[in-house]
């Protein structure tokens, strides 16, 4: 898990679900984004799902491009909020590219803005503990019905 200490961006409500105002902690799904809007609804649930496990800590989306909210808007909505630790979560499934190259100096620039504010960069979802097993098992049940 990378740690940054943080910065601003500009607020924005869509995909964000509240445990709470004033929460120390958020959790933002960082993905892409696409031209078509129907692509962020799996994004959506997630979030949903995780809000049902995330405590009191706020949960929102954010998209590099071709979406709102941007990463800074993101990552000022909840500072807005009262976060102090952010949770950052790149939807991705590998490291290589946006993760590597756009996500660090995004952060950095909030850094800048926000040095209160700490923010973590969790895996991508490739290097997520036992993800690559659980998706083994359920194709491998899907293939062999």
């Amino acid at each position: 898990m990378n740690e940054h200490r943080g910065a601003p961006a500009s607020g924005a409500r869509g995909g964000v679900l509240e445990a709470g105002a004033g929460n120390s902690d958020a959790i933002i799904l960082f993905a892409h984004g696409a031209r078509d809007p129907r692509w962020s609804a799996p994004l959506q649930a997630l979030v949903e799902a995780v809000q049902g496990r995330a405590g009191q800590a706020s949960v929102r989306t954010a998209f590099l491009e071709l979406q709102q909210p941007t990463l800074p808007e993101a990552l000022q909505a909840a500072v807005a909020e009262g976060a102090r630790r952010i949770h950052v979560v790149p939807v991705f499934w590998g490291r290589a590219g946006h993760v590597d190259h756009d996500l660090p100096p995004l952060l950095a620039d909030f850094g800048a803005r926000n040095p209160q504010v700490t923010v973590n960069v969790l895996p991508v979802l490739s290097e997520l503990p036992g993800i690559m097993d659980f998706i083994a098992q359920v194709l491998a049940r899907r293939v062999t019905l």
